[in-house]
C-alpha cells in the first residue's frame, strides 16, 4: 500500500478518524431507530464482529430522541444520519449523537445549515459532509458526475470554513466505481479532512462485494481513506465481513489469518475445496470475527507440485497436496508430511501454537 495521505483526525465518540489512526469500520442500522431495544441488540452484535462507528436513520423528531437511549446500551459511537430537515439534526446533535450525518444539497438553504452547524460546534459534535451523486445539483454543462460531486462538496465547506467550523468529514459517493474514485481522487488534494469511502447503492453481496472492493480497494491502495462503509442491500453483518476483507487485501488492515489457496486443476490429488472451506471453519474458532490482527498471518492451502510448495513456502504456514498427502510448511521450510487424513489437524495444532507465541 502506498503511504496514506495526511488528513487531519477528528474525534467520533471513542474513536479517532484520520492520519496516525486505523482506517476504521462503518454500518448502518437498516431497522427503525425507535425501536430500541434491537437497535442496541444489533449495535452490540455489530460491534463483536468489528464494526467500530454505526449509523442509524432519523426521519422525525421521535427518532432523534431515541438516540440517546440507544447510546445508553452500546459502546461504539453513534451517527445521526439527516436529510431534508436540520431541525433534526439539531435535535439528534441534543439527544447525544455522536456525529451528524447531512448533506447540504438536500437541507432547505444555508441558515438552516448554520443552524446544524452552530448547534454541533458548541457541543464538540463533527459533522460529514454526505454528498451522493443522486442528490448534486446538475448545473454544470458537460461536467463529470465526479467533477460536479468535487464542485459541490468544495462549495458547501467554504461555508463551514466561513463559520470556522473544520470538524469535518467527507464522503463523495457514486453508484459507478469510476465516478466514485475520481471524486475522491480529485477531493482529496484540495483538502486535508479525512475521508469517508464507500460505493452507493452497489447491490446486492455478490455484485455490492465486487463493486465495493474495486472501488474502496482503488483508493485505499493509492493511500486516500480514513473511514469505510460497504453499501449492501443485505444485513449490515455482511458490510463487516466484506469491508475486513476489503481492508486485509489492501493491506490496510488484517483480521485474522488469511487462507490462501489454489482453483485447483486436474493435477490435483484431494479435494481442495472441502480442505480450505475447513480449514477455514477452524480458524473461525480460533480467531472469532473481529479480531484485529497488527500484520498478515497467511495459511497456504494448495494442491498439486506446480505453485504448492513456492505459495505454501511463502506462507506463515501452508501444506502442498500431493496424492492423499501433504508438505506441511513454515515460513519455507518443510517441517512435516502428512496424510490427507491428518492434514487439517496437524495444520490447525501449528497455527494455534504460532498465534500464542
Amino acid at each position: 500500500m502506498f503511504k496514506r495521505r495526511e488528513t487531519r483526525v477528528v474525534k467520533i465518540g471513542n474513536v479517532f478518524v484520520g492520519s496516525g489512526h486505523p482506517v476504521s469500520i462503518q454500518s448502518m442500522l437498516k431497522t427503525d431507530t425507535l425501536d430500541v431495544a434491537s437497535a442496541v441488540s444489533k449495535i452490540n452484535r455489530l460491534a463483536d464482529s468489528g464494526c467500530e462507528i454505526v449509523r442509524v436513520a432519523v426521519k422525525d423528531a421521535a427518532a432523534a430522541e431515541a438516540i440517546s437511549s440507544i447510546k445508553s446500551g452500546i459502546g461504539i459511537p453513534l451517527v445521526a444520519d439527516i436529510h431534508f430537515d436540520h431541525k433534526l439534526a439539531v435535535l439528534a446533535a441534543r439527544s447525544g449523537a455522536d456525529k451528524i450525518r447531512i448533506n447540504p444539497g438536500n437541507i432547505n438553504g444555508p441558515d438552516d445549515v448554520a443552524r446544524v452547524i452552530d448547534e454541533c460546534g458548541s457541543r464538540g459534535i463533527p459533522i460529514r459532509i454526505g454528498v451522493n451523486s443522486g442528490s448534486i445539483a446538475q448545473d454544470a454543462a458537460g461536467a463529470s458526475v465526479a467533477d460536479m460531486m468535487v464542485d459541490s462538496t468544495l462549495r458547501y465547506l467554504e461555508f463551514f470554513r466561513k463559520k470556522k467550523f473544520n470538524d469535518i468529514v467527507i464522503s463523495l459517493k457514486a453508484s459507478e466505481v469510476t465516478d466514485t474514485v475520481e471524486a475522491y481522487r480529485n477531493i482529496s488534494v484540495q483538502c486535508d479532512y479525512p475521508l469517508h469511502l464507500g460505493v452507493t447503492a452497489a447491490g446486492s453481496m455478490s455484485t455490492g462485494m465486487v463493486k465495493s472492493a474495486m472501488g474502496i480497494g482503488a483508493l485505499l491502495i493509492d493511500g486516500i481513506g480514513d473511514t469505510i462503509r460497504v453499501s449492501l442491500t443485505g444485513g449490515p453483518g455482511d458490510e463487516i465481513e466484506a469491508a475486513k476483507k476489503i481492508l486485509s487485501a489492501s493491506g490496510t488492515r488484517f483480521f485474522g489469518p488469511e487462507v490462501i489457496s489454489c482453483p485447483a486443476c486436474g493435477r490435483c490429488g484431494v479435494d481442495l475445496a472441502y480442505f480450505a472451506g475447513r480449514i477455514e471453519e477452524e480458524l473461525e474458532k480460533v480467531c472469532p470475527a473481529g479480531t484485529a490482527f497488527s500484520r498478515r498471518f497467511t495459511v497456504a492451502v494448495m494442491g498439486c507440485e506446480v505453485n504448492g510448495p513456492g505459495e505454501a513456502g511463502n506462507a506463515d504456514v501452508g501444506i502442498a497436496f500431493g496424492k492423499n498427502k501433504g508438505a506441511i510448511f513454515r515460513r519455507g521450510e518443510i517441517v512435516r508430511t502428512v496424510s490427507a487424513g491428518e492434514a487439517t489437524d496437524v495444520l490447525m495444532d501449528m497455527i494455534r501454537k504460532d498465534l500464542a507465541r
